[in-house]
């Protein structure tokens, strides 16, 4: 499929957001940045304030944003959340007009996704699924990667909102792309902290500049993004927040509930999952996803 192109300003579209979390909120404020009319709304108001100092509306209701946007976008953490806030009492479907637009960035089961495009097409809205990677430093500087299932029409339509948050934007396939396409890059991101994560530990134990190491490595063919922004973490054992394991593990469960489904065998993701759900037993579960090092530390004697 074809990377979208987008078209240049924001022009009069009015642009909704619902879902300001830690990647939510520095993606709303791109698009404020953007100069798209904005509206926003979030369960928890107190996240709010920093759209309405960048000149956004704000909603009192998931309903009431949908009334005055022609764009929604959401990036919430699950399927229920984001079921709930579509069709939940003064939910989106309540104010989406037909003509409108629904963009969920959020990660959810792509036969979720289908369902809800289902959905409202019945009252004339369309949608696009639309998850996101990079991280905060992706979202605050919109350098993400989104991965875009939806129809093609649409997707032209959505460039210039898509074009604020992210850098490359992918059109994948029908509604249900995007979120195998995201299932698909967490399953190879998970092999990659763990294979980061091993090689920083192998350093430790044989007592080297690991740092040292890591900045060699990082023009060869080891490099990756996990071992440029994430290594050093590894190193000194402290792992503030950028993508929290918890949310890392439910999307492990998608990619693994999916394998099953079409016979694929995807034993390095198994492991990381278990890995994981150690961690939240634990206590770790809000830590960043490079926190899948510690398993590898304990066991290893560090």
């Amino acid at each position: 499929m074809s990377e979208v192109i987008a078209s240049d300003g924001a022009g009069e579209l009015r642009v909704g957001f619902v879902g300001l979390g830690t990647m939510g909120t520095l993606m709303a404020v791109n698009l404020a940045r953007a100069g798209f009319a904005l509206t926003v709304w979030n369960r928890t108001p107190g996240r709010v304030q920093e759209l309405l100092e960048q000149g956004a509306t704000r909603a009192t209701s998931p309903a009431e944003l949908a009334r005055c946007c022609d764009v929604v976008v959401a990036c919430l953490t699950d399927s229920p959340q984001v079921e709930a806030v579509l069709f939940g009492p003064d939910g989106l479907a309540e104010g989406l007009a037909p003509g409108s637009l629904f963009i969920d960035c959020s990660t959810i089961s792509p036969v979720k996704a289908a369902q809800f495009d289902q959905r409202l097409a019945a009252q004339g809205v369309t949608m696009l699924d639309a998850p996101v990677s990079g991280g905060t430093e992706g979202a605050r500087l919109g350098t993400l990667t989104i991965m875009v299932g939806g129809r093609p029409g649409d997707v032209e339509r959505a460039g210039g909102v898509l074009r604020a948050m992210g850098q490359t934007v992918t059109h994948l396939g029908p509604v249900g792309a995007g979120q195998w396409a995201k299932a698909i890059n967490q399953v190879i991101l998970c092999g990659v902290y763990l294979a980061v994560a091993e090689g920083v530990t192998l350093g430790l134990k044989a007592g080297l500049d690991v740092e040292k190491v890591v900045g060699a490595l990082k023009g060869g063919a080891a490099g990756s993004w996990v071992l440029s922004n994430r290594a050093d973490r590894m190193v000194t054992d402290a792992y503030p927040l950028g993508f929290k394991i918890s949310l890392h593990r439910k999307d492990l469960a998608i990619a693994l509930e999916l394998a099953r489904e079409v016979g694929a065998v995807m034993p390095v993701t198994s492991m990381a999952a278990t890995f994981e759900d150690g961690l939240i037993a634990q206590g770790y579960g809000d830590d960043d996803n490079s926190a899948l090092a510690r398993p590898i530390r304990w066991l290893s004697g560090l």
